[in-house]
């Protein structure tokens, strides 16, 4: 059947089709850079329950993978967790944004967190035709991991005091021969951010703090954190596009950094310090974020450099 159409309706067909194929030329040059490089993404927040943004995120996982470059998911659960405890009645406290976790809910955390969220997320990639297979930070010590404590300054008596955060840790070791060698498969590999310690303990790891030092052992070019904020923010409250080491250092002297930001800028300073090429933290909110900042000139959320 021959379809034909006048010029005049083709013209909007003609200009979508035009943008695509622009789109498509500004991201060769990036294409060509990164490929064959390991980029390490935490994919969290509140997108995690959108069913198309999650759709958008397993679609782009897969895109990346086929076009050369290594993606390693690291992944969060906060919202879903909390949901969980909420249902089991068990009350939740956090200490600059770190849940403290007592051993009933560090059982609820690794349920949730290694089955059905990891699961989940695997289950959406292999959907788009990706090869994910799921992995807890026990499977192979992958994430070795040691008890954290914070020290916090009570605002009224400026008394600074240490807090037992319970069975919340952070990375000790990372056993990166496990990611190596599916860097040379088709395979994605999708974390569970729970380590296990020297002495079996099993912690849970803020997924942010587990995505840096998984960058850092594997020398990554980007490190990529998925939240729900557009970005970081001055004291003003003005969005930053991009920021050196020092510039973001120097708000948490000024108070702007708050709450879930602290780790988040932790992990992405501290990642900078060992040889990963840069940080960014993303709107995870935003269809195809992903592809937005790796493959156009502008990118979106906040870029801080080496």
């Amino acid at each position: 059947m021959i379809r034909r159409g006048t010029a005049e309706k083709n013209i909007p067909v003609t200009k979508h089709w035009l943008r695509t194929a622009e789109t498509l030329a500004e991201a060769l040059p990036y294409l060509r850079q990164f490929s064959g490089c390991t980029f390490v993404i935490k994919y969290g927040g509140h997108a995690m329950g959108n069913d198309k943004l999650a759709r958008d995120f397993a679609r782009d996982v897969v895109l990346i993978k086929q076009v050369g470059i290594h993606p390693v998911i690291v992944h969060g659960g906060g919202p879903q967790i909390g949901s969980m405890l909420d249902d089991l009645a068990i009350e939740s406290t956090f200490v600059d944004g770190l849940r403290i976790t007592d051993k009933r809910s560090m059982d609820v955390v690794e349920m949730v967190l290694a089955g059905s969220i990891n699961k989940k997320i695997v289950s959406s990639i292999n959907a788009e035709g990706g090869l994910a297979i799921g992995i807890s930070g026990k499977d192979g010590r992958l994430l070795q991991a040691r008890k954290v404590e914070r020290t916090v300054r009570d605002p009224d008596s400026n008394i600074e005091r240490v807090v037992d955060l319970g069975f919340v840790g952070e990375p000790e070791k990372v056993n990166a021969d496990i990611l190596t060698m599916l860097d040379h498969t088709q395979a994605i590999p999708v974390i569970a951010p729970v380590g296990i310690a020297d002495n079996g303990d099993t912690y849970n790891i803020n997924a942010d703090t587990a995505a840096g030092a998984i960058a850092e052992v594997l020398k990554a070019p980007k490190l990529l954190l998925l939240t729900d904020v557009p970005g970081v923010f001055d004291s003003q409250g003005t969005l930053i596009s991009e920021m050196s080491r020092l510039e973001a250092r120097e708000l948490f002297s000024t108070g702007a950094i708050t709450g879930g930001m602290i780790p988040k800028l932790e992990t992405c300073l501290k990642a900078l310090e060992n040889d990963v090429g840069a940080a960014y933290i993303l709107d995870g909110r935003i269809p195809h974020v992903l592809l937005l900042e790796l493959f156009t000139e502008n990118g979106t959320g906040t870029k801080i450099n080496a």
